[in-house]
C-alpha cells in the first residue's frame, strides 16, 4: 500500500527506523505535511554524519517515550546538543514492564499489550497531545528505543485524529519490518548479537506483528468508540484537535 519507504525513510548508518510520515491523505482530501514529523528509534548510536544529517533536518522538538531508566543507559542522543527542546513522556513508567506483563499476560508484542500502556494513566496521551497541538514545535522527532511499539501506538493515535484512513495507518506501522535486516546487522558488526540469539531472531525481535496495531486500534473501538473518541474522554479538547490537523494537514 505505501510505495514510496525510499522517499519517507532516512536510513542513518546507526539510527533505526527512522522515518516522515508526511504525504498520506486523509477522509476529507487533505495531506500529512512532509517534514513535521519523524518517528524513530535511539539516536545515540549515531555517527558523525549521521548527526550532520540529522541537523539539516531542522528539528525543533524531541519527544522522548521511553523510560528513566533507558534514557540513563543510553542517553539523550544529540538533538538536545543540536538546540532541540526536549519531553520526556515515558509511556512506561520505571518498573512498569513486569507490571503490563503481569495485567495483560505475556504476549509479547501485540494489539493486547499495546492497551495496556492506557492502564498506566492518561497523562502521557495528554501531554503528547500538547506539544502536538502546538504547531512552534515542528519539526519535531517522536521516539522510544526500537521506534516502533510506544513510537508506533503514539503515531497511531495522531494519524487516527488526522483523519488518515485506518489501512494506511497499519500500513505505515508495519514499514518497521523493513528496515529490521540493517539493524540486525549493524548490532552484529558493532557490539556482537547477544549469545544464543542468530540474525533471524534479531530480526524477529526488531520487528512488529503485522496484526498488532489493528488489534490496538479494535479495542479501543470496542471499549471507547476508537482513538479519537478515547483521547476525548481522558480530556484532549476539540480545540486540541483542532490545533493539531491546522499544524500537521495541507490541502
Amino acid at each position: 500500500m505505501i510505495e514510496d519507504f525510499t522517499d519517507r525513510h532516512h536510513a542513518f548508518e546507526g539510527c533505526f527506523n527512522f522515518r516522515d510520515i508526511g504525504g498520506y491523505p486523509t477522509r476529507d482530501g487533505q495531506t500529512v505535511r512532509w517534514g513535521r514529523y519523524y518517528r524513530a528509534g535511539r539516536q545515540d548510536r549515531m555517527t558523525a554524519e549521521d548527526r550532520a544529517r540529522l541537523a539539516d533536518l531542522g528539528i525543533r522538538t524531541q519527544i522522548d517515550l521511553r523510560k528513566p531508566e533507558e534514557i540513563a543507559d543510553q542517553g539523550r542522543g544529540p538533538l538536545p546538543d543540536m538546540g532541540s527542546d526536549y519531553h520526556n513522556i515515558a509511556v512506561i513508567p520505571d518498573g512498569g514492564t513486569d507490571q503490563l506483563s503481569k495485567l495483560v499476560g505475556d504476549t509479547g508484542i501485540s494489539g493486547k499489550r499495546y492497551l495496556g500502556y492506557l492502564e498506566f494513566g492518561p497523562e502521557s496521551w495528554l501531554k503528547l497531545f500538547e506539544i502536538l497541538a502546538n504547531a512552534e514545535t515542528q519539526p519535531m522527532l517522536l521516539h522510544c528505543t526500537a521506534g516502533k511499539d510506544r513510537t508506533g501506538v503514539s503515531t497511531a493515535f495522531l494519524l487516527s485524529v488526522l483523519g488518515v484512513d485506518r489501512a494506511l495507518i497499519e500500513a505505515d506501522y508495519i514499514l518497521t519490518n523493513r528496515d529490521t535486516g540493517r539493524q540486525a546487522d549493524f548490532i552484529e558488526q558493532t557490539t556482537g548479537l547477544p549469545e544464543g540469539v542468530s540474525r533471524d531472531l534479531m530480526i524477529h525481535h526488531a520487528g512488529v506483528p503485522d496484526d498488532a496495531i489493528g488489534v490496538f486500534l479494535s479495542g479501543l473501538d470496542e471499549r471507547w468508540g476508537g482513538p479519537v473518541e478515547y483521547l476525548r474522554e481522558i480530556g484532549v479538547t476539540e480545540d486540541a484537535f483542532d490545533a493539531v490537523r491546522d499544524a500537521f494537514l495541507e490541502r
